[in-house]
């Protein structure tokens, strides 16, 4: 009888499988769709359709996460924790949204920016920004970096970031910056916050600086006149 009742209850288990199998991939499938970085579809938003819009108006995200609203209406940076976006290379502000949606860069206002704009949104908003003509506010503050600063920038950050700070393949261009977000970037580096630099250059980089080398290295930064954004970048 044993025998018996296990045969005729394995149609059963066997016909089961397949529905428990369904409902394992479908749940697998959902909870990498609430962490995924990119919506997987292209929005249909009318706040989605240009660059400048989604700029302005946050697309999906609504006006709380539009980008005018920190880094100002022309991409100048608030002079403080917001920097410039104008004027960056197209491929870096891109990067730039990917790591913070991917968490690479640690920011939780950012991160919801990013997530609410798709891959094809975050390339629109990145071309915009890096087509208008790089604008800075006045320093913060009137204290002026010295030449061992300037000394220290071409021995720590030159090779990759180019003279006078305007960025090369390797590196984005860092002149015209508020000192205050270069400094706390830096920071973030040391401490391993930022990441997403494949080799960890920045890390090294970061680790051998001082704080009064992070401190006067902002200052230094923040007084270059930035360039536009090559073509191509």
């Amino acid at each position: 009888m044993r025998s018996s009742c296990t045969s005729a209850r394995q149609p059963a288990r066997i016909a089961a499988r397949p529905v428990l199998a369904t409902k394992v991939i479908a749940a697998i499938v959902a909870l990498f769709a609430t962490g995924c970085t990119d919506r997987m579809a292209t929005s249909n938003d009318r706040f989605g359709r240009s660059g400048e819009l989604i700029a302005m108006s946050g697309g999906e995200g609504g006006a709380r996460y539009a980008c005018a609203t920190c880094h100002g209406a022309r991409g100048e940076g608030n002079g403080f924790d917001a920097p410039r976006l104008a004027g960056l290379p197209a491929g870096y502000l891109q990067k730039q949204m990917e790591d913070f949606a991917l968490g690479l860069r640690p920011h939780e206002l950012m991160r919801d920016v990013a997530r609410f704009l798709d891959s094809h949104e975050r390339v629109l908003v990145a071309n915009h920004y890096a087509a208008l003509e790089p604008r800075t506010l006045a320093p913060a503050t009137t204290e002026a970096a010295t030449e061992q600063t300037a000394a220290l920038y071409a021995r720590a950050c030159q090779q990759c970031h180019g003279v006078d700070a305007a960025g090369t393949p390797a590196g984005p261009p860092l002149a015209g910056q508020p000192a205050f977000y270069t400094a706390q970037q830096l920071r973030d580096w040391q401490l391993s916050k930022r990441r997403g630099d494949g080799l960890h250059g920045m890390l090294r980089v970061a680790q051998e600086l001082g704080a009064e080398d992070i401190r006067t290295l902002g200052l230094y930064l923040a007084r270059i006149p930035p360039r536009p954004a090559p073509a191509g970048r």
